[in-house]
């Protein structure tokens, strides 16, 4: 068999006068590979050339280095090649270590310049304090700025640029505002380079008002000025001046730049303007991933989660593959909205494309699986972080307090306290909510002491909330109330209502009608303080007040905040309402419901009507209580999923008393795990039993 071998490469020609005449130009125009370089290299080398003319071997160290990709080692060699380098060698490498994102060896190449006495320009005094700004290195700028001022080089604007970018970057944003105030004249990138140390510092308000001052000057301004502007609005809600960008941007024809018209929608949507946001987005003829996830977390930090995550199935659909930024903004989403599947499939995307899991990515992703009741695969994720820090400790201990863990979540606060991660305020909070939920009294007031007397913390309402909850929820109204009367600052309207939900759990009628008195002079729209006043009402059977207390809220035209029921079956969200009729298996669904009770009742339910409507007639009572939102979404839970299946159900209010023993009883009767999340914790039922203990 013949063996057709490659023809071989013709050698470079290389004419000696068109060397010497335009040297620059014959290796960008010839050399487009390094067998070419080499060649050239060669010649160079057996001409002499190379050693008696310093500027073709900067011609050639600057093609390897530069203009050829993947070719540092070779230009290394070259440079070790030549006997006296000079300024514009130097310059050469260290702008390639920068471009090869090794600013560290463009720094010590720069130190043993200096110390060869070879005096820098200013192209290598910006390339070095480029570098000093990637390591974030304030001790070699200052460095390099004193040198800056002994070589005469602080008058020019280039110079000086870079040197703010480097203060602003580093966290000097005062002595980079210094440096901006000093210049006689800024042009367009003195002014983004203090845009950009604001920026990064995350001081929008001084974004925002170096624009206003740039446009009272009559400054020039260009497109990355505006990207800068725009985030800033966005961040303080500065719509106005958000909108004269946007009709700045039509008025000019600027609306083909991609990462403009991306800004704009990130600021409509964190303006709330979400249908604006929505309809720029719409218009967009290409959308990158950025543009995606502009929109995606718009419609998430709206809390309008079914469609972030709509959005975010149509952007499955495209070839645009997310990014982190995506990934954490839907994984909010399913947190909020009980989505487990499509968060599921967000970890095993995040696992296949080996994304690694930073702080940010790592702690939503906890989050979601908590907020689902899935509380051992956030601790799974957890462990595996390889960096953590304290929001990522925070959001375990409140997870595993949630479902009912408060003992284990103590352990990890414990675990926190010996590692070097400072609790925060938010920490304590969740660390007392899990006190609360296990009914640890005396830790709780331990941890609360500790907060000023070991960390200096001093506590916040939420903080006195908490420790409400925790004496009311184990029955120690006297005390919880005695506490609120000592408090060394006004109680707000949560402290109040939060005793008002104690005296639910325990029927007292006392308490609850003084918390309900302080709750009307400081929140008297709150549908839900009526209802539960009621609702004590009707479960010690006093209904004449009961029905009052409804009639205020009619005279009043308060409304009650209807009960909503979330589940998520194929990827798609259900939503069910008390007595609703809407969903397309309506029929289905309250034949189940029927079925569900007849059967719960031989295991030893009885319906308690204290929790029904209370314009319902006595016979409709019990029809009323069974057809309360989770009872709806369990129902369509068992028509749906495969026997053996957990049932998961996200609901906007607290669970009732009612809802909380029938769903005990469901679980057992058709062995199945169902998991409850309300507004305040989640109830894990398994074969007649509640995480709570009953104690919620």
């Amino acid at each position: 068999m013949a063996v057709i071998l490659p023809a071989p490469a013709k050698p470079l020609v290389v004419p000696e006068r068109s060397i010497l005449s335009n040297p620059r130009k014959l290796l960008l125009e010839q050399c487009k590979t390094l067998r070419e370089l080499r060649q050239i290299h060669g010649h160079l080398i057996k001409s002499g050339l190379l050693f008696h003319l310093p500027f073709l071997a900067e011609n050639l160290l600057e093609s390897s280095a530069l203009l050829l990709p993947n070719n540092l080692a070779y230009a290394l060699k070259v440079f070790a090649q030549i006997p006296t380098p000079r300024t514009q060698s130097y310059n050469i490498l260290i702008r390639a270590f920068i471009l090869h994102h090794a600013p560290e060896n463009a720094l010590l190449l720069f130190g043993r310049m200096i110390t060869s006495s070879v005096s820098p320009d200013k192209f290598t005094f910006s390339c070095a304090l480029k570098a000093c700004s990637r390591l974030k290195s304030l001790a070699h700028g200052r460095e390099i700025h004193s040198l800056v001022l002994k070589s005469g080089f602080d008058s020019v604007d280039f110079v000086i640029n870079s040197l703010i970018h480097m203060y602003a970057t580093c966290g000097e944003v005062g002595t980079a505002r210094a440096l901006f105030d000093e210049m006689p004249v800024k042009g367009v990138v003195t002014w983004n380079a203090m845009f950009a140390g604001y920026f990064k510092a995350g001081d929008w308000m001084d974004v925002v008002s170096l624009f206003r001052e740039m446009l009272e000057t009559s400054a020039e301004f260009d497109q990355v000025t505006l990207i800068s502007v725009l985030t800033a609005c966005g961040r303080l809600g500065e719509l106005s001046l958000g909108e004269w960008i946007n009709h700045y941007i039509e008025e000019n024809g600027l609306k083909s730049n991609l990462n403009l018209v991306t800004c704009l929608v990130d600021m409509y949507a964190k303006c709330e303007r979400i249908d604006k946001a929505r309809s720029l987005f719409d218009e967009m003829p290409f959308k990158d991933v950025v543009a995606w996830s502009a929109m995606i977390s718009g419609y998430t930090q709206l809390n309008q989660c079914k469609e972030a995550l709509e959005l975010f199935h149509r952007m499955q659909m495209t070839n645009v593959d997310p990014n982190e930024v995506t990934m954490v903004s839907v994984l909010s989403a399913c947190a909020v909205l009980g989505a487990l599947e499509t968060g599921k499939w967000v970890h095993s995307y995040i696992r296949r494309k080996q994304m690694q899991l930073t702080v940010n990515l790592g702690t939503a992703l906890m989050d979601f699986y908590a907020k689902c009741g899935c509380i051992e695969n956030s601790v799974e994720v957890f462990e595996k972080m390889p960096v953590k820090n304290s929001w990522s400790w925070t959001v375990l201990i409140k997870g595993l307090a949630s479902n009912g863990r408060g003992r284990e979540a103590l352990k990890f606060f414990s675990a926190m306290q010996e590692t070097n991660e400072q609790p925060s305020d938010v920490t304590f909070v969740c660390v007392l909510s899990a006190c609360s939920h296990a009914g640890l009294i005396k830790e709780g007031q331990l941890f609360f002491d500790s907060m000023s007397q070991e960390y200096g913390i001093q506590p916040r309402i939420e903080h006195y909330g908490c420790m409400v909850d925790i004496l009311g929820r184990s029955g120690l109204l006297n005390e919880a109330y005695d506490f609120i009367r000592r408090m060394p600052i006004e109680p707000n309207a949560v402290i109040w209502r939060t005793l008002l939900s104690s005296c639910k759990i325990h029927k007292n009628v006392e308490f609850a009608e003084e918390s309900l008195k302080e709750l009307v002079k400081l929140d008297p729209e709150h549908s839900g303080d009526y209802i539960l006043l009621s609702s004590i009402y009707a479960s010690v059977g006093r209904w004449e007040d009961a029905v009052i207390v409804r009639n205020q809220m009619k005279e009043k035209g308060i409304k009650k905040t209807p009960g909503c029921s979330l589940i998520e079956m194929d990827g798609m969200i259900h939503e069910f309402f008390a007595e609703d009729s809407a969903h397309p298996l309506s029929k289905e669904i309250y034949e189940k419901i029927e079925e569900m009770v007849s059967k719960i009742k031989l295991a030893g339910y009885v319906p308690n009507v204290a929790e029904a409507r209370l314009d319902a007639e006595e016979d409709e009572k019990e029809v009323s209580v069974s057809h309360h939102s989770e009872k709806l979404a369990i129902a369509f839970g068992l028509i749906k999923s495969q026997p053996g299946s957990v049932i998961r159900v996200s609901k906007n209010l607290r669970v009732c008393t009612d809802c909380h023993l029938a769903t005990k009883l469901i679980s057992k009767v058709y062995q199945r795990d169902i998991v409850v999340r309300d507004r305040n914790r989640f109830h894990h039922f398994r074969d007649g039993d509640c995480s709570c203990n009953d104690y919620w």
